[in-house]
């Protein structure tokens, strides 16, 4: 069984974003039918990177917006230039999408740094794996975006074994990046992905 509607945690109001109804039914009823839960709540903070962690299989980006429309949320989210075309550039767009040409990388940081300068209230959504493929060490990209631009890690798990989306708690970067890396890793030990491999290390 999924979760009772009235217990879904809600975003703070800036990181909201009304839609149709019908976006909102959806969501909630795949998270019903499917037997997927809400633990945990939303930070007060109005401007973080969220990590979503383990990333095994393309049913997490449907997750994730299941989660997105039950809830409400505003969130951004990176993904490769080559995806916003026709006819799925709108609807990228619209969903929070963020074109990023991956070959010239070196830029991208410092791009999400000045966007949260110059917003009052973001979200981005962040796969510190960098692919739903298996890999033995986390990017540090959103490392580097938080402490750029002085704002918290916010880790959510996708755990398959007992149909939890888990809202845990926030980090805030102390500049130790090995030392942070690996207590983020941490968090996320018990959380099992749909395709189960071991947690990836850090990449310093």
């Amino acid at each position: 069984m999924g979760q009772n509607p009235a217990a879904y945690p809600a975003p703070p109001t800036a990181l909201q974003q009304k839609r149709a109804w019908l976006w909102k039914a959806l969501g909630r009823a795949y998270l019903r039918i499917a037997g997927w839960r809400i633990e945990g709540s939303f930070p007060a903070d109005l401007k973080c990177v969220t990590i979503v962690a383990p990333h095994t299989s393309n049913w997490d980006f449907t997750l994730g917006l299941a989660l997105v429309f039950a809830v409400e949320l505003r969130v951004s989210f990176l993904g490769k230039h080559t995806l916003f075309k026709a006819p799925f550039k709108g609807l990228l767009h619209w969903l929070g999408g963020i074109p990023v040409d991956r070959s010239a990388s070196h830029g991208v940081v410092g791009e999400c740094v000045n966007a949260f300068k110059a917003s009052p209230a973001l979200m981005l959504a962040l796969a510190p794996e960098g692919t739903r493929h298996g890999v033995s060490k986390w990017k540090s990209g959103f490392y580097q975006i938080a402490l750029g631009a002085g704002v918290p890690i916010f880790p959510v798990g996708f755990d398959y074994a007992t149909h939890a989306i888990r809202l845990m708690p926030m980090f805030t970067p102390t500049g130790d990046q090995a030392g942070d890396l690996k207590q983020l890793q941490s968090v996320f030990e018990s959380v099992e992905g749909l395709n189960v491999r071991p947690v990836a290390k850090s990449e310093v």
